[in-house]
């Protein structure tokens, strides 16, 4: 049985991150992910849930949505799986973001906060090169010269990580390697370093769960294992319709195949047997003519060829 809860299940992943009272584990990993560009001294959660401005327009619900202390905002979620147009979505939450920005009245110069989109991906995007961080910032195409940075995309593939515990070398690296393994782990390493990681050893010990928070999460935990399921069956499904399309076409093109070269063999085969019959019967016109010269039929068998069976019948 599994010691610490599953951080890619919706009420993990929100136990770790997404809590006013352990919001220093979201600080120092925010940290770990900017080191060398700037440090996150405090944040503020802001409201997941966005009704919208205007009727029928569409709400957006974020896993995580924080600001910080000057004011940028910080998108962080946790997706499992790939699905249709997902990187126009996370554009979309992006841009929401940054439009409710806007005030009203004619003194606001559009003096905007950056926002920065924080995705957790348990797969791999298509048509990317596999690699941990994609990070997408607006820029000039040629120059790559930065445009703004009011506006980030950091997508971390999580199964792109393949660094052994002894291997890992930053903050950030050992945040990725106790998440991806979590579930797994007996015990969470890096404590010595970091006492960040002790206190998150707490949170996310099983046994350290109130009666009502554990229902939750084993609620959680059987929505993401139908999720593994589905997506389990559909690849399969996949695999055994592409075979049996593939197994279809190749019997068809091999039918057709075999039929052209049956074709093309016989006529050969045709021609050849044609030029061999014709070919006896010259033998034999000779044969016969040579006989009623008075010829011996040792002459006519060395002259046409011919067995001395078919030299008699003539």
């Amino acid at each position: 049985m599994a010691k610490f809860i599953n951080p890619f299940t919706d009420v993990g992943f929100k136990r770790i991150f997404g809590q006013e009272i352990n919001k220093d584990l979201l600080i120092d990993f925010l940290n770990a992910l900017l080191v060398g560009e700037r440090k996150v001294k405090d944040i503020h959660f802001l409201d997941k849930e966005l009704l919208p401005e205007f009727e029928k327009d569409r709400g957006l619900i974020y896993d995580i949505y924080c600001t910080d202390e000057k004011g940028e905002q910080f998108i962080v979620e946790m997706q499992n799986k790939e699905h249709v147009n997902f990187r126009e979505r996370t554009l979309f939450y992006l841009s929401q973001a940054i439009a409710r920005q806007g005030e009203k009245g004619a003194s606001w110069k559009f003096s905007l906060k950056a926002v920065y989109g924080v995705f957790f991906l348990n797969f791999s995007l298509t048509d990317l090169p596999r690699k941990l961080r994609t990070d997408i910032v607006l820029s000039d195409r040629d120059s790559h010269e930065l445009f703004t940075d009011k506006m980030r995309f950091i997508f971390l593939e999580l199964p792109s990580f393949n660094k052994e515990e002894s291997e890992c070398e930053t903050d950030f690296e050992r945040w990725i390697y106790v998440l991806k393994n979590m579930e797994t782990l007996q015990r969470l390493p890096f404590k010595a370093r970091n006492a960040v990681f002790q206190r998150l050893e707490q949170i996310v010990d099983i046994a350290s769960m109130s009666k009502e928070d554990r229902i939750k999460y084993d609620e959680s935990i059987k929505v993401y294992r139908d999720r593994l399921a589905i997506m389990e069956f559909e690849r399969q499904k996949g695999l055994a319709e592409g075979l049996a399309e593939g197994l279809q076409k190749g019997l068809a093109e091999g039918m057709e195949k075999g039929l052209q070269q049956g074709l093309q063999q016989g006529i050969a085969e045709g021609m050849e047997k044609g030029l061999q019959q014709g070919q006896h019967a010259k033998q034999l016109e000779i044969a016969r003519n040579l006989k009623q010269m008075g010829l011996s039929v040792e002459t006519i068998i060395q002259a046409t060829g011919l067995t001395a069976e078919a030299v008699a019948q003539l």
